[in-house]
């Protein structure tokens, strides 16, 4: 026959103690979780331990309005936007590593599809415009590096809401791209007409980007149909490839 050691009494009686505890939290009002915090116990367990205990009308209407308080609710709120920050996070930082250095002909290829999304196709020169200041210094490197723009024939421009600051986006877009400021034209201030969350979204305005070549613009036409004939050959494409 087995002889429990002292330390197998020990903990029974410390299990018999906390539930104990746990039954007089309970008819007190405490919910199941306050419970289980108090005595680090598992909330599964204090719900068992305490299952024969009946609260009054009062104690189970005090604790719903307890989970529907604005500061409970905030708490939650505040919880769960935390919960899905760390998970964007961690989603995009893995994705983040993936991408290696980054060769010529692959910019030659990510500048001429940002081109067929963004720029102009109807004028006789090249013309990209954005806001987003890493677009438009990845475009730069763009038409330098893989175009080889001559500096003579580059030019920009700026467009902002009249209400926003006209100085800080000229220098701003000036240091961005590298152009000279005489290479600049007119700062054009467009009237506030829309909704004040749109005309403030972008702060600096957007920059416009003129390469004065209209043989390149005939280039890149011609390199994005080639993108798009090679990417959708039917030994290459496949659709389901990246499907969950």
């Amino acid at each position: 026959m087995l002889n429990p050691g002292a330390g197998f009494w020990y903990n029974l009686l410390m299990v018999d103690e906390r539930i104990l505890r746990a039954r007089v939290l309970r008819e007190s009002g405490y919910s199941i979780k306050s419970i289980a915090h108090q005595l680090n116990a598992a909330q599964s367990s204090v719900s068992l331990w305490v299952r024969s205990v009946v609260l009054t009308e009062e104690q189970l209407l005090a604790l719903k309005s307890n989970t529907h308080n604005p500061e409970t609710i905030e708490k939650r709120r505040t919880s769960r936007l935390k919960s899905e920050l760390a998970k964007r996070t961690v989603i995009i930082e893995a994705a983040r590593n993936e991408i290696d250095n980054i060769s010529n002909r692959e910019l030659w290829l990510i500048g001429t599809a940002l081109y067929w999304a963004e720029g102009a196709k109807t004028q006789s020169t090249v013309q990209f415009s954005n806001g987003d200041s890493r677009m438009i210094q990845l475009m730069m490197r763009y038409f330098r590096e893989v175009c080889m723009v001559d500096e003579r024939k580059l030019r920009a421009g700026i467009h902002i809401h009249e209400h926003l600051d006209t100085k800080a986006a000229e220098l701003h877009w000036q240091s961005i791209t590298s152009i000279a400021k005489d290479k600049f034209y007119p700062t054009y201030n467009k009237p506030n007409k829309s909704s004040k969350n749109k005309r403030n979204s972008l702060p600096l305005g957007v920059c416009d980007v003129y390469v004065l070549d209209a043989r390149l613009l005939r280039m890149i036409t011609g390199w994005t149909i080639g993108i798009y004939e090679s990417a959708m050959l039917a030994e290459h494409y496949s659709p389901a490839k990246f499907s969950n």
